[in-house]
């Protein structure tokens, strides 16, 4: 392995009760970086996480932390350099949402482990970095699972530690908490170099935040790369076994399958304007064509996606004649059309043809009176 990584495994193999689950596992972290695990639920990340924390005994191989074996350091020691914020539900009767963050700084304490000045304010500035100051008072066992969630991080923080392992630390967390917890570990990373391991359910914000990505499958790792290598559709879809549906990388998020049967509306779409329009059309089980979509337009990977007919040209091209005259005659034979671009252009000249065309045949409709009524 390479000797700049601050915490390593190096040919670990895990398990339960001796039985291996995941073997050969060498993977490592460098601080100011971020590896994020991900993987099918059962592949073993949590696995692989608390192997190398120590809370599960490694069946072989070794965890290696700031160029030392794990195996041989004391807890309090490996404490001042790692922190962890896991899944498992901790048990905090009697003890106020702050004084589970004073935690965190017991390793620096006396045998009494009474906090001086000094650590308080470091407790202090944990809860507030986490947004948490409203609640700080309150009993850790009244607070919903979100609040649970950012108390742990900002217990985590007050260890001050030079890594931070986390898993799935956005599952109980709303979008706005999410995106401040995502922020805080790149501030961290960046301005104080500290090492994250980290795994995540949610793909579009493992592409988001990490540098590099350990994918975890078909008992093994599966591959180790940059999210630009690990986040494309073929991949993704294999890593997940996915069968009905898609992942489209643009987005960073995956889409449910297109609805069969014939079309029974056209969408005239284009810049991204008619995604909400075919979501709502599949969300209806309303099967739909739509056109003309460059295959450079955002509307692409989605029209694609859940279109049962997509006209397209290639990308960075504007369709021609030809191509608006085949999607009017498509048009007029579904007897149908939605428009949802909200102004044209030259580039888009095609499109308000079929705009014009699906007014003068009387078949234009609003997307509003058309989804959830199939027949209509």
């Amino acid at each position: 392995m390479n000797g700049t990584y601050y915490i390593s495994a190096e040919r670990m193999t895990v398990g339960y009760d001796g039985k291996p689950l995941i073997e050969n596992i060498s993977i490592g972290v460098r601080r100011g970086e971020i590896l994020t695990l991900i993987g099918p639920n059962g592949s073993g990340k949590s696995t692989i996480l608390k192997s190398m924390i120590k809370q599960l005994r490694l069946i072989a191989g070794t965890v290696v932390l700031d160029g030392k074996d794990m195996a041989g350091l004391r807890e309090r020691d490996i404490a001042k350099k790692l922190a962890i914020v896991m899944t498992d539900r901790i048990r905090g009767e009697l003890m106020t949402c702050w004084d589970i963050a004073a935690t965190g700084r017991y390793p620096y304490t006396g045998r009494l482990g009474i906090l001086s000045k000094e650590d308080k304010a470091i407790v202090d500035e944990a809860i507030e970095t986490v947004h948490a100051k409203d609640f700080a008072d309150r009993p850790f066992s009244a607070i919903s699972d979100g609040q649970r969630q950012r108390i742990l991080l900002a217990r985590a923080i007050a260890q001050q530690p030079e890594i931070i392992v986390l898993d799935e630390p956005t599952s109980f967390l709303d979008v706005k908490h999410k995106l401040e917890l995502l922020d805080i570990l790149k501030h961290m990373v960046r301005e104080k170099q500290v090492a994250v391991i980290v795994s995540l359910h949610e793909l579009d914000l493992a592409e988001k935040i990490s540098d590099r990505v350990v994918c975890v499958a078909h008992n093994r790792i599966d591959r180790c790369d940059t999210p630009e290598n690990i986040f494309r559709d073929d991949y993704i879809r294999s890593l997940y076994g996915i069968e009905n549906g898609s992942f489209h990388t643009l987005f960073g998020s995956v889409e449910l399958p297109a609805v069969s049967g014939a079309p029974q509306v056209f969408v005239i779409g284009g810049g991204g304007s008619g995604i909400p329009v075919y979501r709502a059309l599949q969300r209806a089980g309303v099967p739909f064509a739509a056109g003309v979509v460059a295959e450079s337009d955002l509307d692409y990977p989605v029209a694609k996606a859940l279109a049962s007919e997509l006209l397209s040209v290639p990308a960075f091209s504007v369709p021609s004649e030809s191509d608006a005259r085949t999607a009017a005659d498509r048009m007029r034979a579904i007897g149908r059309a939605i428009c949802t671009v909200p102004a044209f252009g030259e580039t888009n000249a095609a499109n308000e043809k079929l705009y014009e065309a699906a007014k003068a045949a009387g078949i234009l409709v609003s997307a509003d009176a058309f989804i959830g009524r199939a027949d209509a």
